[in-house]
C-alpha cells in the first residue's frame, strides 16, 4: 500500500522536497486512516459483540470486568498497536519519523496497560470482596501496594523509553532517590505494615461498627485502603481514619458485642441515703403480694426469723438481729422484674448491685444483656426498663436523689 502511494506521488513529477512532504503526508494519513479503523472494529464490533455476550450469561462474575471497564480499556489498544506495527514500514526510509512512531505508540501502550490491570486488578478486589473471607479479610491495602510498584515501573520503562535509555540505567539512579521516595510514600509504607498487622491479627473488618473519639469516628466500617480507613458515622457523615492510626492509637470495635448474640446494659440511679429504712410488718404484708415479690418475701421472712431464732434475738430495739430493708426489697423486685423481661438474656452476666456511697446516694447498678443489638430497639428496651424502675421506687418508700432545683429552693422560701 505504502509502495503504491510512493509511486504514485513519485509520477506526478513534482519536486524532491513536494514529493517528499506529499509522500509523509499521505503514509501519516493511511496510518491514522488505520488507526481509526481498528478502533472502529474493536470498540463497534468486538466489543459490542463481548458486551451482549456477558449480559447474556449466568455467571456474574463477568459483570464485574464489564463494569470495571477492563475490556474497554483493552479495546483502545488496537489503533495503538497498528500504528506500532505499521510505522516501521511506513517510514522505512525516514528512520526518525520511524523511531518517534515506535516510542509515541509504544508510550501509548504502556499507559494504557498500566490502566487495563488497574482495572483488572479493581475487578478481582470487587469479586473478593463478594466471597466470605473477603468481608473478614480485606486485600485492598495489598492491592495498593502492587499498583504503585506496577506504576513505578511502567513510569521507568516509559521515561527509559522516551530517553532511548536502558531501564537498567534508570533503576541505578533511583538508589540516590531512596530517602526521597521513603518520604514521599510515608503513609503508603505504614499503611501498607499496619495493613498487615490489622489482617493478621484479625482488628478490623468492613462492616465492623468502630469507635475511635480522636478522629470523629463511630460507625460501620466502609473501606479499608492502604493509607485511609473510611467510618460512614451514625449522622451519615465519613470520618476518615489513616490506616497505621489503628495499630497505634486506641479504637473501640464493636464486633464482639455484635457476635456474642447480647448488648450490655450498663445503668445506674442513686437513691436518697435519707429514704433508707427497715420494713414495717405491714408494708412486708403488702409487698408480699406484688408479682414480683410474693416468693421472696415469703423466703426472706421465714430466713430471718429462722436466724433472730436461732441468736435468740431481742427483736424489741429495731437494730437487734436481721430485718428486711426497703432497699433490699427494691433490689430484689428488680432482680424478679428483669429476669421476667423477655428481652433480657439470661444466659450472659446479670447483676443488680450496690456500689459505694457517694454524695449523690447509693448506686445501685443495672448490668445486664438485651437479646436485640439494634441500637434503635436496645435503646428503646433500656428506656422502658427505666420507666418503670423509676416510677416504683417511690413505693418502697424511697426516693431517687437529684440535685436542688430552681422549684426546690422556690418551695423552701413559701
Amino acid at each position: 500500500m505504502f509502495a503504491i502511494w510512493r509511486e504514485w506521488v513519485a509520477g506526478w513529477g513534482l519536486g524532491a522536497g513536494a514529493t517528499n512532504t506529499l509522500t509523509i503526508g499521505g503514509e501519516i494519513l493511511i496510518i491514522l486512516i488505520l488507526a481509526v479503523l481498528a478502533n472502529f472494529i474493536a470498540k463497534r464490533i468486538l466489543l459490542a459483540a463481548l458486551t451482549r455476550i456477558i449480559r447474556a450469561s449466568e455467571t456474574k462474575l463477568d459483570d464485574v470486568f464489564l463494569e470495571r471497564q477492563v475490556f474497554t480499556r483493552l479495546s483502545h489498544l488496537a489503533p495503538a498497536l497498528v500504528i506500532y506495527l505499521v510505522g516501521p514500514v511506513a517510514f522505512a526510509a525516514q528512520p526518525t519519523l520511524t523511531t518517534i512512531c515506535l516510542r509515541g505508540a509504544m508510550v501509548y501502550i504502556l499507559v494504557m496497560a498500566i490502566l487495563v490491570i488497574d482495572a483488572f486488578l479493581n475487578a478481582l478486589v470487587d469479586i473478593y470482596r463478594g466471597t466470605e473471607m473477603g468481608a473478614e479479610r480485606p486485600i485492598k491495602g495489598y492491592v495498593q501496594i502492587v499498583k504503585i510498584i506496577l506504576y513505578l515501573a511502567i513510569g521507568i520503562v516509559i521515561f527509559s523509553t522516551i530517553l532511548d535509555r536502558s531501564p537498567i540505567v534508570m533503576l541505578s539512579g533511583l538508589g540516590a532517590m531512596t530517602a526521597v521516595l521513603l518520604l514521599i510514600f510515608k503513609d503508603a509504607i505504614l499503611g501498607f505494615v499496619a495493613g498487615i498487622q490489622i489482617s493478621a491479627n484479625d482488628m478490623l473488618r468492613p462492616g465492623d461498627w468502630i469507635e475511635m473519639s480522636k478522629y470523629g469516628a463511630d460507625g460501620d466500617v466502609l473501606e479499608v485502603s492502604l493509607t485511609t480507613v473510611k467510618v460512614r458515622n451514625w449522622d451519615k457523615t465519613i470520618a476518615t481514619i489513616p490506616t497505621y492510626a489503628l495499630v497505634s492509637d486506641a479504637f473501640r470495635n464493636w464486633r464482639g458485642m455484635e457476635e456474642s448474640g447480647g448488648r450490655r446494659i450498663k445503668r445506674a440511679l442513686n437513691i436518697d441515703l435519707s429514704t433508707i429504712r427497715f420494713l414495717t410488718p405491714n408494708e412486708a404484708a403488702r409487698f408480699a403480694k406484688v408479682e414480683y415479690l410474693g416468693e421472696y418475701i415469703a423466703e426472706k421472712e421465714k430466713e430471718v426469723a429462722d436466724w433472730n431464732e436461732n441468736q435468740r434475738t431481742d427483736l424489741g430495739e429495731m437494730i437487734n438481729g436481721r430485718r428486711l430493708t426497703n432497699v433490699g426489697t427494691f433490689r430484689a423486685y428488680v432482680v424478679n422484674y428483669l429476669r421476667a423481661h423477655p428481652m433480657i438474656h439470661d444466659e450472659m452476666t446479670f447483676l443488680v448491685r450496690h456500689l459505694p456511697p457517694t454524695e449523690h446516694g447509693l448506686p445501685i447498678e443495672i448490668y445486664v444483656f438485651s437479646r436485640d443489638q439494634a441500637w434503635v430497639s436496645y435503646e428503646a428496651i433500656q428506656a422502658d426498663i427505666f420507666d418503670h424502675i423509676l416510677a416504683v421506687v417511690p413505693e418502697f418508700g424511697l426516693r431517687v436523689f437529684q440535685r436542688p432545683s430552681g422549684t426546690d429552693l422556690q418551695g423552701l422560701s413559701t
